[in-house]
């Protein structure tokens, strides 16, 4: 039948978001990355290069609304000169981590996805890796910086962000329809 629209099964998830803002660059030095660690810019990211570091980053943290938007709508994504992703590689040249940095809102920048892969976790580059990312945003001339966590992120994720230099704008309980199809573990913290 046409306009029937069949609902999937999905697991209801219940975080706290935080928006966080920073108004101004840092006057701090930045860390150091590890010996041999390099983030690159990746201007030709493919949907296939984005979606194993969005799916392998998240895989641990209930990131799901990329995994469900169509290739079409993430290449579109992809080739908006205002949208930037950067990868960092380890000192065997693994990949690491990636972050992405959203400008459509220029002069703001939202740094819309931001993680580390799990073997690189508790190696000592989380917070040179985000100091990297800010440090991009502010190199660029931006006038303000912003990004969210929830609890369902690593739970250093907030912390760091506040040591970063980013302060707290506001806190918003969402519900979200996770689909079962996409097979997250979903922590018990979390179920609604």
């Amino acid at each position: 039948m046409l306009g029937v629209r069949v609902m999937e099964p999905t697991e209801r998830v219940s975080v706290v978001v935080t928006f966080l803002r920073m108004d101004r660059a840092p006057t701090t030095p930045a860390p150091a990355l590890p010996p041999g660690v390099v983030v690159r810019p990746e201007p030709y990211c493919s949907e296939a290069t984005y979606r194993f570091l969005y799916n392998t980053v998240g895989a641990d943290y209930v990131w799901w609304l990329r995994r469900i938007m169509p290739d079409q709508q993430l290449a579109g994504l992809l080739r908006n000169p205002a949208i930037s992703i950067h990868i960092l590689y380890d000192a065997a040249g693994r990949t690491a981590g990636f972050y992405e940095l959203d400008a459509t809102s220029w002069p703001s920048v939202n740094l819309s996805y931001f993680g580390l892969m799990p073997q690189a976790v508790g190696q000592g580059m989380g917070l040179a890796f985000l100091r990297n990312s800010i440090d991009e945003v502010w190199g660029r001339g931006a006038r303000a910086m912003t990004v969210n966590t929830c609890t369902a992120d690593h739970p250093r994720a907030l912390p760091t962000y506040l040591k970063a230099g980013f302060r707290t704008v506001r806190e918003l309980r969402e519900q979200w329809n996770v689909p079962t199809r996409l097979g997250l573990e979903i922590p018990a913290r979390l179920r609604f």
